[in-house]
Parts: C-alpha cells; structure tokens; sequence
C-alpha cells in the first residue's frame, strides 16, 4: 500500500498559489507589452518554481519496498529493510547503513508540540469534571493513542512498524532459503547473500529531482529573456 505523507498547509498555499500565477501567466500573454511584460513573467516564474520546489515536490512517500524522501531538489530512495533508525526533532531523520536524510515535510513546530502535549493531558483526564464531556471507550482509546503525538511522530511511527516488518519478512526468507537443502559452497554463498539483504546495509540512493531542475531552468530562462530584452 503506498502511503504520500506532507504538509497540508503547505501543499493548499501551494496550489492557490499556482491557479494566482496560471490566472497572471493568462494574463500577461493576453496583454503582452513588450520588456516589462518579460520582467513581470520572470518574477512570476521565479516564484513559482520556488513554490513548486519548496511547497508542492516534499513528500514523504511510503512504499512495501521502500521510503522514498523528496526534499526541495534531490530524491532519496531508502528500502524498508535498509532503514536502520528513525527519530524526530523538528523533521524526521531516518538513517540507513551510516547514511542520513532529515525530510523536508512533515516538520513539527514548536507550537505543534505544545498542542500535542496538552492534547495528551486531555486524554488523561478526560471526564473526570463534570463541565467535561465523557468520552465513549472508543473516543479515549483514540485521544491516548495521539496523546502528545504530532503529525511527524505519527508518520516516523509508520516508517519504523513498516521498516521491522520488512525485516521480519527478510529473515524468514533467508531462514527458509538457508534450510533448503544444497551444497557446502551454495549454502555459504545463499547465506552471504540472505545477511545482506536482511541487513540492507548502504541501501540509501541520493539523486537529483528532475522535476525540480526543470522548473529551476524554466525560471533561470524567464530571467535570462527579460535582461535581454
């Protein structure tokens, strides 16, 4: 089941953002006037590849084979099974075979925090006064289950179930291929092969976002048009 984590505010500014600058790009093209006109679309264009970049690209994507990290310009691919911790201060970090990324989205804010952790103190003592509402079992299994949890908590918590997972799974496949019966020398090589791929050990991938370079070029070409002009 893939699973697409990010922030929602940011992806909603994003968005109206993008209806203002298609409104104006219209615009522009109906009114064209010549240099000003270049100067206004290179203005637009370079706020809008920012908001892409910054607002819309991030996102935490969870896969059944892996995470995947986009951040402003570059991917990070890490398989489940390779995910060796994941901790949160202000954004995730997951760290994999020495190796770390902190994601660009979902963050947690001081004033975040702060909400959550009154949230929790809610959920204990919720309906002990008779000015609160008493909650149903179900509604207080819910509120501790987030008590003092954020958004970000909540999908590294996701990241972790799905990575041990993986990792259960690839030990069995290695117990069961192990057990199988061969020669001396096969036996080693499988259960060479088998440790490695349980531990997933330097699994992490670094690469440029193609998407984000796109838009970073449109931009640069908007302002390289409207100098010359």
């Amino acid at each position: 089941m893939k699973q697409v984590f990010r922030s929602r505010t940011a992806l909603v500014l994003g968005w109206i953002w993008m209806a203002f600058a298609a409104f104006n790009a219209v615009d522009l093209i109906v009114r064209y006037s010549g240099p000003s006109s270049l100067v206004a679309a290179a203005v637009l264009g370079v706020l809008t590849a920012l908001v892409f970049i910054a607002c819309l690209r991030p996102a935490v994507v969870l896969t059944e084979d892996g995470v995947l990290v986009r951040n402003p310009l570059r991917n990070v691919s890490v398989p489940l099974a390779g995910v060796d911790e994941v901790v949160v201060s202000h954004s995730i970090k997951i760290t994999s075979g020495g190796e770390s990324v902190r994601c660009w989205t979902p963050q947690t804010s001081a004033r975040e925090r702060a909400a959550a952790v009154r949230r929790g103190n809610s959920a204990n003592t919720g309906g002990r006064y008779k000015t609160e509402p008493t909650r149903s079992k179900g509604e207080q299994a819910a509120a501790e289950a987030l008590a003092g949890r954020t958004h970000a908590d909540w999908v590294a918590e996701q990241i972790t179930e799905r990575a041990e997972a993986a990792k259960r799974a690839a030990v069995r496949n290695a117990e069961r291929v192990t057990a199988e019966p061969a020669d001396g020398a096969g036996t080693r090589a499988t259960e060479s092969g088998a440790s490695a791929d349980a531990t997933g050990t330097g699994a992490m991938r670094v690469t440029w976002a193609p998407s984000a370079l796109a838009a970073m070029l449109a931009a640069a070409i908007l302002v390289i048009a409207a100098i010359l002009a």
